[in-house]
């Protein structure tokens, strides 16, 4: 099975670009605060995985629905979050989208659509294959994107989603983000089918494995395949094969892993791949492209002076507030 040869028009492949330099900015500007203790409890980072999140959610529809692991910040801000809000719920700030209850793994966004930030490994898969039941039964034309990463492929409930989904044909859209290792236990030693892709055949769900490191290549991909949905009314898989280059979280050194390999995955970032063809085509020009990372790295420093100087603590009164017996 293989992709159409579609191509991003020039304004949404700037706009990916942008996009994915922002969330590099501001997952960095997380680990920062970190580092200085201003964020406590867990912090997953999406480092280095920027062209999945964004290439998908460039493909699919607004009314389409997301739902991912605790590796959210991306797929959040993507669906609507504002950014000084999400820093906010890192902060555990009354202004937090979730007034700081939430934290790093449970975010979430109505309006968007997006279903959360799941803290269980491979959660996630079960809810996800709900919500596409969900579409189907209200026969809209909808699908559900199911983000999940190679360590969730171990996981009973992924297989008991498989079934569902495949024996109800559902608007499933399954997605691995395969970072290569499962906190610190990388694919090779960790499954028995290294080629993750395949792993619905039994149920009879086709899958792709496509370059999780080039947007364009994603863009494209979830663009079939959510056609392919539609057309023949039955879920589909992708494996991407991406990197992250920060541990599994803040408090990971990664220690199982060389310098060579990691530098190997910088030498084909995402982000420079994709600046160096917006440059190339001439999209924009250099100082076009200056001026659109001059505004990032502004925004940027808008999140930084909300959560330090105008955010507040919560009030002890709010520990009792959103609490359901």
């Amino acid at each position: 099975m293989k992709t159409k040869n579609l191509t991003l028009n020039q304004e949404l492949f700037v706009n990916c670009y942008r996009n994915m330099l922002f969330l590099r900015k501001f997952e960095e500007k997380a680990a920062q605060f970190y580092s200085m203790g201003l964020i406590g409890g867990f912090c997953h980072l999406y480092i280095g995985q920027e062209a999945v999140a964004v290439g998908s959610f460039a493909a699919k529809s607004e009314s389409d629905s997301t739902i991912t692991s605790y590796r959210d910040h991306a797929h959040s801000i993507l669906s609507g979050t504002n950014p000084k809000a999400l820093m906010a719920e890192l902060f555990g700030q009354s202004e937090g989208c979730s007034k700081g209850k939430g934290g790093s793994m449970h975010l979430f966004n109505k309006n968007g659509n997006f279903f959360g930030g799941h803290g269980i490994v491979g959660a996630q898969t079960s809810l996800g294959t709900g919500i596409a039941f969900a579409e189907k039964y209200k026969k809209t034309e909808n699908i559900c994107l199911i983000f999940l990463g190679d360590g969730a492929v171990n996981q009973g409930q992924l297989y008991e989603s498989f079934n569902l989904a495949s024996l109800w044909k559902l608007p499933a859209l399954y997605i691995i983000e395969n970072n290569q290792y499962s906190m610190g236990t990388s694919v090779t030693r960790s499954t028995s089918l290294k080629e993750l892709h395949k792993k619905g055949e039994s149920f009879g769900i086709n899958g792709i494995s496509a370059n999780g490191m080039d947007v364009e290549e994603v863009y494209e991909t979830v663009l079939n395949m959510k056609q392919l949905i539609l057309k023949e009314k039955r879920p589909f898989l992708i494996e991407f094969k991406t990197y992250r280059y920060k541990g599994h979280s803040m408090s990971d050194p990664a220690k199982y892993r060389s310098r060579e390999e990691v530098d190997h995955y910088r030498e084909i970032d995402p982000i420079e791949k994709a600046k160096t063809t917006i440059l190339e085509k001439k999209l924009i020009t250099l100082d076009e492209c200056k001026d659109l990372e001059k505004n990032v790295k502004e925004e940027i420093k808008g999140v930084e002076n909300f959560v330090l100087n105008e955010a507040s603590i919560p009030q002890e009164d709010e520990l009792y507030k959103d609490i359901y017996l």
